[in-house]
């Protein structure tokens, strides 16, 4: 349908599993893409993926304005615009009590979650054309509680702040602001957080989560994506400071 057509996306944590299957369809629909990512191989991997001229890469740290503003430079540098910002990038930590919780781990969540959307709104916005769309992965855990894991919620609750503030800073240049709010998704990043519940617990957390989901099972990357679409075309165009929830049910 070329929902996206020409549209110039900047997408971090793009080489996860959420950023790359975003990647797919956004391409799909016609748009040229910056992917950002901290990991140079995992950048290599996902251009082999992709295997598209219309996809550039840069590695960056999302917590620090240098490289955000590289990241910036290098979309506009290569498509001349910004139509969609898909602030994305995210990172985890232990899960232990807020007592136990080490505080450079707290530190660096909320550096990567929220700093590093800040500081990607900040920067990329004053680029952006009129109508365009900035999507940031908050989750689940954004608008509810889950015990022994303290910084990711903080971190998902600020973004859905953050968001219901730019998009009332930005409204009146058609510019839509809105959070994507995934329940547990089926990848390595919520395996990883799993394993670590089932040891702590004896219970099996995956089989736990799905339990607690109306349609009883995780949400796949491309059913994120598919979702993150809906925002960044003009499909969303009367959205905006709004929380869209991929979670199943979860929050219901």
């Amino acid at each position: 349908m070329n929902r996206l057509e020409n549209k110039v996306c900047i997408i971090t944590g793009g080489a996860g599993s959420i950023g790359l299957a975003a990647a797919r369809i956004f391409l799909d629909e016609g748009a040229r893409l910056l992917l950002v990512d901290r990991s140079e191989q995992a950048l290599r991997d996902a251009e082999a993926v992709l295997q598209s001229e219309r996809v550039a890469t840069i590695t960056a740290d999302v917590s620090l304005s240098t490289d955000t503003q590289r990241y910036v430079d290098k979309a506009l540098e290569a498509f001349g615009a910004i139509d969609v910002l898909f602030s994305n990038a995210g990172n985890d930590g232990p899960i232990v009590p807020i007592d136990a919780y080490p505080e450079d781990i707290f530190d660096s969540i909320m550096a990567v979650h929220v700093r590093g959307a800040y500081l990607s709104c900040r920067t990329a916005l004053p680029h952006m054309r009129e109508g365009g769309s900035v999507i940031i992965t908050s989750s689940v855990v954004g608008i509810m509680g889950v015990p022994a894991n303290c910084a990711y919620v903080a971190a998902k609750h600020a973004l859905v702040g953050l968001v219901r503030s730019v998009a009332k800073d930005v409204g009146k240049r058609g510019i839509r602001v809105n959070t994507i709010n995934p329940g547990p998704v089926d990848n390595a990043f919520m395996a990883a957080a799993e394993s670590q519940m089932t040891a702590n617990t004896g219970r099996d957390a995956h089989a736990m989560f799905n339990a607690m989901i109306p349609l009883a099972r995780h949400v796949r990357p491309d059913e994120v994506a598919r979702a993150a679409l809906f925002l960044a075309s003009d499909e969303s165009s009367y959205t905006t400071g709004s929380c869209l929830m991929v979670d199943g049910g979860m929050s219901a």
